[in-house]
């Protein structure tokens, strides 16, 4: 069947097309995604603005449309961090099914990370054995480890790059008294919630998604995604380290010239950076392998999952006559 994700984050709105059917991996079919930066749209109170609530009434409203144009027979539509903590965030998605027919689901800190574990073990598999996974996005860090396909830990702390970024940053670059309290807020969140994790063992595959570990590693060194999803692509603890202090001294104009740097995600890089340092530094991960698969594959695959079966599917396709 040919699916539709409808992706509501921080940063980013994206509307993927898969075609996927149950026991086959979702292909890409087509993308369309703008940075709306929702976060940015907060007033003091935390409620989306009208500008804000206009341009994603907008963009759901055009992503609906090129949905059908593309043949999609099933559109799933969620949020996460920015609508879910926006204090009018109910009302501003019951505005917008009203006028697109769309009913978006909002997720949970907790689900965000469970769904983000279900891609990286289908993508990995069984034979990387107990998994650690992080994702930075734009409002949140998620944390989740296990050895199944439900993670044993699954954990949300509100450290996403784009919330860091604005709410700890006031200069570009920001100046050195500004990183130091935020690298030790950002150490300290993250020290709460390492003994929760590591106490149902030790992994034995760090995996990292999200296009803010995406662009670390490819600035230390990662095949390009030109290269296509199948390359091996990795980030070690050494230059995670050197990068986190380069980042934090350099402008987002400087930033944005670096190999696999976004304009649009230069500004908040360097906060990722102190993020993505200290999730390696203490959990004492010396490598992440970076996974191509986040929280929209693990969508998909857990809507393909509750697709209903037919008995007849166990003893696969019958002999033609």
């Amino acid at each position: 069947m040919r699916l539709g994700v409808l992706d509501i984050g921080s940063n980013t709105v994206h509307l993927l097309v898969v075609d996927a059917h149950r026991g086959a991996r979702p292909m890409p079919a087509y993308s369309h995604k703008v940075d709306l930066r929702l976060t940015e749209h907060l007033d003091k109170d935390q409620k989306l603005g009208k500008v804000g609530i206009e341009r994603l009434g907008s963009f759901v409203e055009e992503a609906v449309h090129l949905a059908e144009d593309k043949g999609v027979e099933d559109l799933l539509a969620f949020a996460t961090s920015a609508v879910r903590e926006a204090a009018n965030g109910e009302q501003v998605l019951a505005e917008i099914d009203k006028r697109c027919g769309v009913h978006i689901a909002v997720l949970s800190g907790r689900d965000e990370a469970r769904l983000t574990f279900l891609a990286v073990r289908r993508w990995f598999g069984w034979s990387s054995g107990r998994l650690l996974a992080f994702d930075i996005g734009g409002g949140s860090l998620e944390i989740a480890a296990g050895v199944d396909e439900e993670p044993d830990v699954a954990v949300s702390l509100p450290l996403g790059a784009g919330r860091l970024t604005r709410d700890w940053f006031t200069g570009d670059p920001p100046t050195a008294d500004e990183v130091r309290k935020l690298r030790k807020h950002v150490r300290a969140e993250i020290a709460r919630r390492v003994g929760d994790v590591v106490r149902y063992g030790e992994p034995d595959r760090a995996v990292a998604t999200s296009k803010t570990f995406k662009q670390l590693a490819r600035i230390a060194g990662a095949a390009p995604s030109s290269d296509g999803p199948y390359v091996s692509r990795s980030l070690s603890r050494q230059d995670m380290a050197d990068w986190a202090l380069k980042l934090t001294t350099m402008k987002s104009a400087e930033r944005a010239q670096l190999s696999g740097v976004s304009e649009g995600r230069a500004a908040q890089l360097a906060a990722g950076a102190l993020v993505a340092d200290a999730a390696m530094d203490l959990f004492e991960v010396d490598r992440l392998d970076v996974c191509p698969w986040a929280l929209r594959e693990g969508v998909i695959l857990r809507r393909l999952d509750l697709l209903p079966g037919r008995l007849d599917q166990l003893n696969g396709t019958p002999d033609q006559e």
